[in-house]
């Protein structure tokens, strides 16, 4: 059993589906794995373990008669906390939710399980999803496990968490500023934020309209590629809900011939300097592309250095209505120290003219970048300046503009680990396309992975 969970969530489905193994025995498997990190990690912070052994009876029932569910039937995952699920808590990481059941799934959460997926627990996320490291009022922190003094990253830090640690095949996070591919690179991952509108938004804590509904994006986090593709086929279309989604065309990875992809390159963004392993790992990169006859070239997006002016300006333009309201509708009268770290960022009651100005201002920064693929299919940058922090260390936001620069324009970005540093943590890569394909940085990434193989696990793990 243990190969079979070791393996992709993709084969895993395809075992349960030719009746080879039962869900019930696949769930209870990763039930077991969860009971044994979890302690150490508390990334899981909602079991929904009783309901997902009843699900799995049911799967394994339905199956013998002849009746799939789908693509994911009987298929244990997690699901991060600020995503609603039905019948889950689900507190998005806010204390005025503590107790709350939503009274219905969040579009990505419902297509899974109209999949067949079987929930078997919720993953904790920063309150509003609104911090790069993964701790709140309500659950309290989640704990790198490669090392448990360190964030795992955030916001969706129980999610990369829990799968890092192999107790989870799957996990749906959200990512604003980095929020899926930071906590991947943090913990050694797989990631990918898709196109802004390829998957809705709604039901995920920061709502689907108003000023920074355009940054956001669901996407799946698991251990291998081949598992992003899937799902993102899965959760990916409109759902007449969400303003931003977009019924756009679904390429498919296989078919992509990698060795055509024009690809180029960067190892620093013009704002913030990465530690020299997380510039070695680019050039390692590198080096194995030209190994297989593969070319990069070395060059920047026009505009790539006024990332972070930009993205401050943007969340900054509402002067705190977006947070206010959110606090009033979940009835939280005490917000969490993230939380009250941006409300004591300055107001900005700007003029319609400042408030024009400023989205002239992020218009014209897409426009600038997206001129990129005139020369180039694909961008291999950091993830970050750094690797995996301690607990409460205060970030140096300029080296979190690696991941912010991408929501800005809205494209899809995949990490996948390609190193390690002197104290043995992950050091990821991300993996940049142009607008809707995901194909062609998804089907890198595979190439990447199968050539780089596998790297030491971490230490609290379901063997550690």
């Amino acid at each position: 059993m243990d190969e079979l969970l070791n393996s992709s969530l993709v084969t895993i489905a395809g075992t349960i589906a030719s009746g080879k193994v039962k869900s019930k025995e696949v769930v209870t498997a990763f039930l077991d794995r969860i009971e044994r990190v979890n302690g150490e990690l508390n990334a899981v912070v909602h079991s929904s373990a009783e309901l997902a052994l009843k699900h799995a009876d049911k799967a394994d029932a339905d199956l013998k008669n002849g009746n799939s569910h789908g693509t994911l039937h009987g298929v244990p995952v997690t699901i991060k906390d600020s995503l609603d699920t039905i019948d889950a808590i689900t507190t998005w990481g806010t204390l005025g939710r503590k107790e709350f059941k939503p009274g219905r799934n969040a579009t990505c959460v419902e297509r899974l399980r109209n999949q067949g997926a079987i929930l078997m627990g919720k993953t904790n996320t920063p309150e509003f999803t609104l911090s790069f490291q993964t701790d709140n009022l309500v659950y309290g922190k989640t704990n790198n496990p490669y090392d448990p003094t360190l964030t795992p990253g955030g916001s969706s830090g129980g999610p990369a968490a829990i799968i890092a640690a192999g107790a989870s095949p799957l996990d749906i996070g959200t990512d604003t500023g980095g929020s899926i591919r930071l906590p991947s690179h943090f913990s050694g991952i797989v990631g990918i934020k898709p196109t802004t509108g390829r998957v809705p938004c709604t039901g995920n804590a920061l709502p689907s309209t108003g000023m920074i509904a355009p940054l956001s994006q669901p996407g799946p986090m698991a251990r291998y590629v081949e598992d992003l593709s899937y799902i993102l086929k899965i959760i990916c279309g409109p759902d007449l809900l969400d303003p931003h989604a977009v019924d756009a065309t679904w390429h498919e990875p296989a078919r992509v011939d990698v060795p055509t992809l024009r690809i180029g390159y960067h190892t620093d963004n013009g704002i913030k300097t990465p530690s020299n392993q997380i510039i070695q790992t680019i050039k390692n990169v590198l080096d194995l592309l030209k190994d297989h006859n593969l070319t990069a070239t070395e060059a920047r997006p026009s505009g790539l250095e006024m990332a972070g002016f930009i993205m401050a300006r943007v969340f900054s333009a509402d002067s705190g209505e977006m947070l206010n309201v959110l606090l009033e509708d979940c009835r939280t009268q005490t917000p969490s120290p993230a939380i009250l770290e941006h409300m004591k960022r300055p107001a900005t009651d700007l003029s319609a003219t400042e408030f024009a100005q400023v989205l002239n201002l992020w218009q014209n920064y897409q426009s600038s970048m997206l001129g990129y693929f005139n020369d180039f299919d694909i961008l291999i940058s950091p993830v970050n300046a750094h690797t995996a922090i301690k607990h409460g260390e205060k970030e140096d936001m300029d080296a979190y503009t690696y991941t912010s620069a991408y929501n800005l324009t809205g494209w899809p970005a995949t990490v996948i680990r390609a190193g390690t540093d002197e104290n043995g943590l992950p050091i990821g890569i991300q993996i940049l396309s142009r607008p809707f394909r995901e194909d062609h940085c998804l089907a890198l990434a595979a190439w990447l992975e199968a050539k780089l193989g596998p790297f030491k696990p971490p230490g609290i793990n379901v063997f550690g």
